[in-house]
This record gives C-alpha cells, sequence and structure tokens, in this order.
C-alpha cells in the first residue's frame, strides 16, 4: 500500500496545483515554499491557535511538540488530493519541515483551503514521530481532534492522547474531520 501511494504523490501534487489554477487561487501557494515563508505561516497560525482557541496558549506550553500546516489545499474531480508544507517546532523553535499529503477517492469536485495543527503531547509521541522516515496517521500513530463545548477552555478537555490535532477554515475551528490517511514526509530546507 505504501508504494502505491509514493507512486500517487506526485499525481496528488499535479492535480491539486491544476485546481489551485483553475479556482483562482493564488499560484504562490501552491509552490514549494521557502524556510522563511513557511516559518511566517507558522508564526501566524500559532497566532491564530492562541487567539481561537480559548486556553490554547497554556495548552501549547504543555506540548512536546507541534507540527503546524498553515495552508493545505484540497483538490479533486473524483480523485482528489491534498498537500501542504509547514513545521515541527519543539521549544518553540523550528526543528524540521514536513509536508503532508493524501489522496482520496469518491464524489469530489472543486477546491479549498484549511489549517492544520497537530500538537505532541509526550515526548514519546513526538520522538516516535520524528523517528519515522514517513508518519501516516491512522498507521504510523492515530491523531485524536479534539472537540469541547463553546466557551469551554481547551485545559479543561480531558485528554489523554499523545497526539491530538486540529483542523481551522476560513470560518474558524472545523469539527467531525479526521486526517487518518495523511501522511506526514520531512522536507529538506
Amino acid at each position: 500500500m505504501h508504494t502505491q501511494q509514493r507512486r500517487i504523490h506526485p499525481l496528488l501534487v499535479t492535480v491539486c496545483l491544476l485546481f489551485v489554477m483553475a479556482a483562482g487561487l493564488p499560484v504562490n501557494e501552491a509552490h514549494a515554499k521557502s524556510a522563511a515563508e513557511i516559518d511566517i505561516g507558522v508564526d501566524e497560525t500559532l497566532k491564530r491557535f492562541k487567539r481561537e482557541v480559548p486556553g490554547g496558549s497554556k495548552f501549547l506550553q504543555r506540548a512536546s511538540g507541534v507540527l503546524v500546516f498553515p495552508t493545505v489545499i484540497k483538490a479533486g474531480i473524483g480523485i482528489g488530493g491534498e498537500y501542504g508544507e509547514g513545521a515541527l517546532r519543539v521549544g518553540g523553535k523550528t526543528v524540521d519541515y514536513y509536508n503532508t499529503a493524501s489522496a482520496s477517492i469518491g464524489f469530489q469536485l472543486g477546491a479549498q483551503s484549511k489549517t492544520v495543527v497537530v500538537i505532541f503531547m509526550t515526548e514519546k509521541a513526538l520522538s516516535d514521530f520524528r523517528k519515522s522516515d514517513g508518519w501516516e496517521a491512522g498507521v504510523d500513530g492515530s491523531v485524536a481532534l479534539v472537540e469541547w463545548g463553546v466557551g469551554k477552555d481547551i485545559n479543561t478537555a480531558e485528554i489523554k492522547d499523545p497526539v491530538v490535532g486540529f483542523v481551522f477554515d476560513n470560518k474558524g475551528l472545523m469539527y467531525n474531520l479526521t486526517l487518518e490517511g495523511s501522511k506526514f514526509t520531512r522536507l529538506n530546507k
């Protein structure tokens, strides 16, 4: 199964690029970004996280590491794919750059953008992720998407999972999504 995904990956990137251009989204979002561009996006995303998630700042302080993808573009006609570039931060500093990619088959038409924040709550979960050659959510480890009531502080939620995720769109935090099947691969930047 991993072999098929590696062969499909260039196709996914091509499909995403075509839909980004067809949808009129800025093409500069689709090209390989520099480390500086990624870091600027990560900084803005973490500011947004702290602003939109009550207690988010304290929650991030408890994390062993934070993987942030400021923009993940999803596009498709029948066969779809998504792709984004981001950074892993440990102790507030970027330690590595990653991309995320996934494929899907089924009814889908168009393109959309989202932001993904994956938080490693334990040193072991972070270490396992960093040692992997390409970490796939749902295969190499699970990512629990956090849901809690409106008006509550994230620090009051009973989170026992070693890896938790948050997905935002332009309207705010999204619920009932999954990151399963998303593959995270280290970039050489």
